[in-house]
């Protein structure tokens, strides 16, 4: 048996009755488990390996699932998810019908809030501790933050709520910073700097050298003072920010000292009012390679665990490394060009835009608000942002791309990485919301790329325009096209025509294009590229619609509120009947599994798309295709 003890380990139950003295090795095997199970299936490393420990005290000290952890980025969970339960699951993390590699509500009672972006934590424990108060129940209530997401506005506004016994009676409420000096990319801020100073203070640092020196003659009072330094530390150095928010601040601990995390959450979980626990955590630890490089080892493939990763070369571009070699060729042309990202620098391919302009490059944090406003004040100043995003992180700006963005009609690219289907990220990642959210505001320009070169010559497009324009390209690669090292303008909302077929048009908006080409030949359709989702073509697709007997819009994207929404309404204002068909992703939220089979379970590869077509007008228009095809 390669994990002795953590196979006795069925529920968090099972680990409360084990001695203290069994943690450490119990620790061990849980992060050498990790290791080896994400090495067989992929998934995020760095940050579960620096959980373990913390993970193991939580469930050690605190009644779960009756009191509530609440983690917030999800992506830290892995070690909770093994001790409540699904330690057989792990082969099946982040496949389709598998294991979330986020917490959710309907997968576990021990997944008490379900989260894959950041700061949400705080505001929801906050709600499920006064829900217990108000219902008369004896529970606790947790609140994980961490890999950077204290940055966001969000948390601060808990805070402000959970620290005011006006507002609400001082609730019961742990609050932990798992402090690794990292989110995803490297740390960035002020916030940052403040926990630094905070550790390395000069008047703790002095405090605590001259005890050890006083006590180093007599050990078990040096164990004894050891063991105080770890509920103490905040009287030894200044009043942090957070007990002026009025929790009651306790740290930095070591989070990886179980001897020092288990005393020290026994003694807060039998205070009352708001608590704050700060810990300091090493991304990777316990694995030399992610240690070196989390960044690397953040969200990994399948590897070796005694190789590490592999490098690799060649093959096609991404979309991604598409947009970051064109912002930086694009910033060598222009001046003007700022990049902003919301601390997501190697996910939206800044690395070499950040390296050789650093001057023009901006990491503003896990604040995609302050990111979106930040964009529009450049803008008024002359500037031409663009700000890297991926599509389901921009919804939480939403408020300030309509006020502070569009209504001021400011030239800001808004490059949105990862529409459509993500894969094993799963819904909350998932790119399927922003053609329908985006498209109904005013001066806001919607851009579909279909391939890599047209990605390059669309964002060189939404570069010179003098409004608000979002370019909207999916994860990973696409066919294969060269990509130009020219840049070329491209005709302001004209799509172009791909196929010539007859009695039925296709309209394919992004990278669609491909499979619904192949699906034209089975059926011999037109096909048409439009690209421009908004400004819509109207003059193409009334020309469709006047020579063909059906249209067919394909989108990855929501149907509701979509492209095919945007078609329908141009015929309606045309006066024009042709029955339209909208192919896109269903009214569901979609589940985390390989990206290709999933768009062909919404029926959005070449046979999905020709299987509807015949469904839908086979029948009504009398449609007579090749026998072949039948």
């Amino acid at each position: 048996m390669k994990y002795p003890l953590l196979e006795t380990i069925q529920s968090p139950a099972d680990l409360r009755r084990l001695p203290r003295s069994e943690l450490k090795r119990l620790a061990a095997e849980l992060r050498d488990f990790v290791l080896q199970s994400v090495s067989q299936t992929g998934g995020h490393l760095s940050s579960n390996l620096g959980t373990v420990e913390l993970t193991i005290a939580l469930h050690y000290v605190f009644n779960t699932p009756h009191d509530r952890l609440v983690w917030d980025v999800g992506h830290q969970t892995y070690p909770h998810k093994i001790l409540t339960g699904r330690r057989d699951r792990m082969p099946t993390l982040r496949q389709l019908g598998g294991m979330s590699g986020f917490p959710r509500r309907d997968e576990s009672e021990y997944d008490t809030f379900g989260t894959a972006h950041s700061s949400t934590s705080i505001s929801a424990a906050l709600g499920m501790a006064l829900a217990s108060r108000l219902k008369g129940e004896e529970r606790k209530a947790v609140a994980i933050i961490g890999d950077g997401a204290m940055t966001a506005g969000m948390a601060f506004e808990a805070l402000n709520n959970a620290g005011d016994p006006h507002a609400v009676g001082a609730a019961d409420l742990l609050v932990i910073l798992n402090d690794n000096d990292m989110s995803i990319s490297p740390p960035v801020g002020a916030l940052n700097k403040y926990f630094a100073r905070l550790m390395s203070g000069r008047f703790y640092a002095a405090a605590r050298e001259g005890a050890k020196q006083v006590l180093k003659a007599a050990p078990p009072l040096l164990e004894l003072a050891r063991r105080i330094e770890e509920h103490a530390k905040g009287m030894l150095a200044p009043a942090t920010i957070f007990e002026e928010f009025g929790f009651n601040y306790v740290g930095p601990i070591d989070g990886h000292d179980l001897d020092a995390l288990i005393p020290t959450l026994e003694n807060l979980r039998n205070l009352k009012g708001p608590q704050f626990l700060h810990i300091v955590t090493k991304k990777g630890y316990g694995y030399k390679l992610a240690e070196a490089d989390p960044v690397a080892y953040h969200g990994p493939g399948k590897f070796d665990p005694q190789e590490g990763l592999k490098k690799t070369s060649g093959g096609k571009p991404t979309f991604t490394q598409v947009f970051g070699q064109w912002l930086c060729d694009m910033a060598e042309r222009d001046e003007r060009l700022v990049g902003i990202t919301p601390a997501m620098r190697e996910g939206s391919g800044m690395v070499e835009f950040e390296q050789r302009f650093p001057k023009r490059y901006f990491d503003v944090g896990i604040a995609e608000q302050h990111a979106v406003t930040f964009a529009a004040g450049l803008a008024c100043e002359g500037l031409k942002p663009v700000v890297a995003i991926y599509s389901t992180f921009l919804q939480r700006a939403y408020d300030q791309l309509i006020h502070d963005v569009a209504i001021q009609k400011l030239p800001v690219v808004f490059a949105l990485d990862r529409a459509g289907i993500v894969g094993a990220d799963g819904a909350t990642h998932m790119g399927a919301f922003d053609i329908a959210y985006l498209r109904c505001i005013p001066h806001m320009s919607v851009l579909t790329p279909a391939d890599e070169d047209e990605c390059r010559q669309m964002l060189y497009t939404a570069f010179r325009q003098d409004h608000p324009v979002a370019v909207r390209y999916p994860r990973g690669t696409g066919v294969g096209v060269e990509v130009r090292k020219e840049m070329v303008e491209l005709p302001f909302g004209k799509g172009e025509v791909r196929r010539q077929g007859r009695r039925i048009a296709i309209l394919a908006f992004g990278t669609l294009l491909y499979p619904a080409l192949q699906a034209a030949e089975a059926l011999d359709a037109t096909v048409a590229n439009m690209r421009f989702v908004k400004p819509l073509d109207t003059a193409l697709v009334e020309e469709l619609a006047r020579t063909h007997d059906a249209l067919v819009t394909v989108e990855e994207g929501c149907v509701m509120g979509g492209a095919g929404s945007a078609v329908a309404e141009a015929l309606h204002a045309a006066g024009l009947t042709t029955p339209v068909l909208m192919l896109g992703l269903k009214d569901e939220f979609v589940e985390h599994g390989d990206p290709a089979r999933l768009l062909a379970l919404q029926g959005l590869d070449a046979a999905g798309i020709e299987r509807s077509i015949r469904q839908r007008f086979g029948a009504k228009l009398q449609l007579v295709w090749p026998a072949a095809n039948q």
